[in-house]
């Protein structure tokens, strides 16, 4: 019996015009494929304009393949929908609403803000350990907190794919390492299916089931790395001989490219 994939990315190109008629256009990505299994946490590593958030863009609905298809679930993607939850860097949360007001706002604006609704989003905030803020406003939320609550607000709409672009670029050394363990004890627990675009090689393997490494602009797969490092993982397991042999495996495509 063949498992559907839960993301099946083939042949993408995608162009951005110049600013002027006389700006050449520039090639984000040319002849992209991957493959993404059901419940599979994928982080996406490559330099600085290589497509990753472009890539990440296109799962989402939020622009569309000049060339190419992309599938989650085997449906193409036509536009952003509740199915696909996304996070970025900087939490997107609403400084008007309450915590947990800027967890409802999904199902509120699609109309199905019910008992239901509200019991699940309390649920959220209590997993995530915001219980006691749930009326706090965003200004009142150190910058983890704010990061948790934006995962919740994903999270209530029950979403099958999880996007997240550097969702912990921005955060201190001690929030980074605690925001990555609950996402692994989230993901442990639920198993959503997470694309995960990073710049951290340490990050990337600790958290991956598998690392695709792209190339430089325009970007196209260069390798497809298997973390095959036992689960759970904890940050002393970075400190192991095999996963220092990851990390020098995935540096190596990266100074290959590089190169």
């Amino acid at each position: 019996m063949t498992t559907q994939p839960a993301v099946q990315i083939s042949g993408v190109h995608k162009r951005f015009s110049g600013r002027t008629r006389r700006s050449p256009a520039r090639v984000a990505l040319d002849g992209f494929d991957l493959t993404v299994r059901p419940g599979e946490f994928l982080c996406l590593l490559g330099p600085s304009g290589c497509g990753k958030s472009t890539l990440l863009n296109m799962l989402a609905g939020f622009s569309l393949p000049d060339e190419g298809s992309v599938l989650v679930d085997g449906e193409p993607v036509t536009g952003p929908g509740p199915d696909r939850g996304v996070l970025f860097q900087t939490p997107m949360l609403f400084p008007w609403l309450t915590t947990r007001d800027n967890v409802l706002y999904g199902p509120r604006a699609r109309h199905r803000l019910d008992a239901q609704a509200r019991e699940r989003a309390d649920a959220l905030l209590a997993s995530v350990g915001l219980a006691d803020s749930a009326d706090a406003f965003p200004h009142q939320l150190s910058g983890g907190m704010r990061h948790r609550a934006a995962f919740a607000r994903v999270l209530v709409n029950r979403p099958r794919l999880l996007l997240m672009d550097e969702p912990f670029g921005a955060l201190d050394a001690i929030s980074r390492v605690a925001m990555q363990r609950f996402l692994l004890e989230l993901w442990e627990r639920d198993r959503i299916t997470i694309v995960f675009v990073t710049h951290d090689v340490e990050e990337a393997a600790l958290l991956g089931d598998r690392v695709c490494v792209m190339t430089g602009s325009p970007g196209r797969t260069r390798a497809l790395i298997d973390i095959d490092l036992p689960r759970p993982r904890r940050l002393q397991d970075t400190e192991t001989l095999e996963f220092v042999r990851l990390k020098r495996r995935i540096r190596e495509a990266l100074e290959a490219e590089a190169a």
